[in-house]
């Protein structure tokens, strides 16, 4: 075991802690075969503080999953808020909707299935927080659809945008890698929003995750 995997566990065991509900979620998506790409519980928990530091009514997440980082955006969602998130495959989208409904939070989330670029244009009315964590590929492009969707003060939040450092690799053939620098070349471009990157390294490897806030 890697030095910081235990780094990483510790601060779940005393900053995390244990929660049924969390628990449950990941065990079902390993039951029906999902892949464990999930964020980290102290990953999870920070998708949380964030929405609870933004006083978030309305967010919008982009790769359902198995529901994992639904729950926690949706136990940061302000007293009356909504997450709706987006699922391209219906067997995650099932998954989700059962691990939310024994979290008792299915009342507060809407999963909507099918590609997320055909979904978006569905939704009007702006979002305070959006978490982006699904195909790599078409990163840029659910960043633009996240930036219409937002408003002056709302935060944007991608996961996965160091893939083990490759993302330096400007010849790189991976269309995940590709995809992750095209959203940093648009971020760079974009004067609407105030954004930086930070690394991570931990249970899940070594990314990281990008947070934008628009600020006009």
């Amino acid at each position: 075991m890697k030095r910081w995997d235990e780094v990483d566990r510790y601060i779940s065991d005393t900053l995390v802690q244990p929660d049924a509900a969390l628990a449950a979620a990941l065990e079902a998506s390993d039951a029906a075969g999902l892949p464990a790409i999930s964020v980290s519980p102290a990953h999870g928990k920070l998708l949380s503080l964030l929405a609870r530091t933004v006083g978030a009514k309305r967010i919008l997440e982009i790769g359902t999953l198995g529901g994992y980082s639904a729950i926690w955006l949706a136990r940061g969602l302000a007293p009356g808020g909504r997450l709706i998130t987006l699922e391209a495959l219906e067997k995650h989208a099932a998954v989700a909707r059962a691990n939310l409904e024994r979290a008792r939070l299915a009342d507060r989330v809407e999963i909507r299935v099918g590609k997320a670029l055909d979904t978006l244009p569905q939704l009007a009315r702006p979002f305070d927080l959006t978490f982006i964590d699904a195909d790599k590929q078409n990163n840029a492009e659910y960043f633009r659809w996240a930036l219409k969707l937002s408003r002056p003060g709302s935060l944007i939040i991608v996961d996965n945008v160091v893939r083990d450092g490759a993302v330096i690799d400007a010849r790189s053939r991976d269309a995940a890698v590709q995809g992750v620098r095209r959203l940093y070349e648009l971020i760079a471009a974009e004067p609407r929003v105030a954004a930086t990157a930070v690394q991570t390294v931990g249970v899940k490897g070594y990314d990281g995750f990008a947070i934008a806030l628009v600020v006009k």
